[in-house]
């Protein structure tokens, strides 16, 4: 099953937004969500800071500050294409 991955931080409002929409998209397009929280942790803080939420496809960099419904369903099939 495909993994959508969200790299974000605790009270964030994108975050929150991301995560809600990719919830409304989950079932129909069937994928898993991780939650990833960089609070805390200097290696994500370096490598996402002020971009979060992240959002990645199995691993692959998706976007980040908000997911735009189309472009993620175009991104996820040709990622499930591909594999």
């Amino acid at each position: 099953m495909t993994l959508i991955t969200i790299y974000g931080r605790t009270g964030c409002h994108l975050c929150e937004t991301v995560l809600s929409l990719l919830q409304a998209m989950q079932e129909e397009l069937d994928f898993e969500i991780q939650e990833i929280l960089i609070d805390g942790s200097e290696e994500l803080e370096k490598l996402y800071g002020e971009k979060i939420p992240v959002t990645q496809i199995d691993g692959v960099h998706h976007d980040f500050w908000r997911i735009d419904p189309e472009r993620f369903r175009t991104s996820l099939e040709k990622h499930r294409q591909h594999q």
